[in-house]
């Protein structure tokens, strides 16, 4: 019996959390090597809400407990502020990073053949689009020093080889899985933190002389990923490059509301999520995209349970329901059928049951 800690955080959290429990629910029925059990916590605005923190102890004690983690979103108009000494939800998606020690997150781009049209790009250049971003993180700007004095403010990009290293690692594993190539990101002519990355990038393919090594500066990758994404397999990044660019490559797709993610570590206890926001526009409004979840609840199948078969099944569902033209308003074309949050949730799962 796994566990699994449930996050639905804020915005459109619960709504797509609950489609991804019904996935859940529908694997499990068909599969005895997959029983599972669910427990939830608060976390982000609505645990500022209730406890006065983004991250409540009982939180982090529970996802220590548990075999996997699966989050909605976090965040929303509500509790933005400016104050540097303010309580914001973010914290509790950066905290709960830090306490499971996940240093790595999985952002796998894939295009669908069915949704090539609903990319701002020409489709001749998406065709075999298959990139893994692998971002640092829980090192770099976002957890180095910063402070502000008066009129003045930093943020420090604060890396150590071992935290690279272990990241890079990762990486160079991915690729051997796939294309066996790996663009390792940077800024090494101006920064002296991404020389050290490119330092540790050359050291650690030593071990992987199998595997082709690019080095690429951040901003070329950038203009690199409109212009030839099909050059990339896997992208390895640090920690504020990683999520810029993780985002853009999303954009590939031609919505957020397609990009699963993974966070893995060294706890054991790995995370889930989709990539994309609370979305607090359009929460309680049934029109969020829970594809991304579900993509992430597959995710978790393949890395956290080794349950290949049956992530391959959630897969091959979602596509099988994109070539029948069935579509959420974000990724809404002509001629399409449109379905809300939970039509598309019943959706997967009536394909799936249809598929066993």
């Amino acid at each position: 019996m796994y566990k699994i800690a449930l996050l639905a955080g804020d915005g459109i959290g619960p709504e797509i959390i609950k489609e991804a429990l019904n996935v859940l629910d529908a694997i499990s029925e068909s599969s005895p090597s997959f029983q599972y059990e669910v427990e939830e916590a608060l976390i982000g605005g609505i645990a500022i809400d209730e406890t006065g923190i983004a991250l409540p102890k009982e939180t982090v004690e529970l996802c220590r407990g548990s075999d996997a983690v699966l989050l909605g979103a976090v965040g929303g108009p509500k509790w933005d502020n400016t104050d540097p000494g303010g309580v914001r939800p973010e914290q509790g998606l950066l905290g709960i990073r830090k306490e499971l020690e996940l240093f790595a997150n999985l952002r796998p781009v894939k295009i669908f053949d069915a949704l090539i049209d609903s990319s701002t790009l020409k489709p001749e250049y998406l065709h075999g689009v298959d990139v893994m971003v692998v971002r640092e993180l829980t090192g770099g700007i976002y957890f180095g020093e910063r402070k502000r004095i008066g009129d003045r403010a930093f943020d420090t990009c604060d890396y150590t080889f071992s935290e690279i290293e272990r990241l890079l690692r990762i990486g160079f594993d991915l690729a051997r899985k796939r294309g066996k190539k790996v663009h390792s990101v940077d800024k090494a002519n101006v920064l002296e933190s991404s020389r050290l990355w490119r330092e540790a990038a050359v050291k650690v393919h030593e071990d992987y002389k199998d595997i082709e090594l690019n080095h690429m500066l951040v901003d070329n990758c950038a203009m690199q990923l409109i212009r030839n994404p099909a050059q990339f397999d896997v992208i390895a990044t640090g920690n504020m490059f990683g999520d810029i660019l993780s985002d853009e490559a999303s954009m590939l797709t031609g919505s957020l509301g397609m990009l699963a993610s993974a966070s893995l570590g060294s706890s054991g206890v790995s995370l889930y999520e989709p990539s994309h926001g609370s979305a607090p526009d359009i929460a309680g409004q049934n029109q969020a995209n829970p594809l991304a979840t579900i993509m992430s609840v597959s995710l978790m199948l393949r890395y956290s349970f080794d349950l290949m078969d049956e992530a391959d099944r959630i897969d091959n569902a979602i596509e099988e329901v994109l070539n029948n033209r069935f579509r959420t308003a974000d990724i809404m074309e002509d001629g399409a059928t449109r379905l809300s949050t939970t039509e598309m949730g019943k959706k997967i799962v009536d394909t799936l049951k249809t598929d066993r």
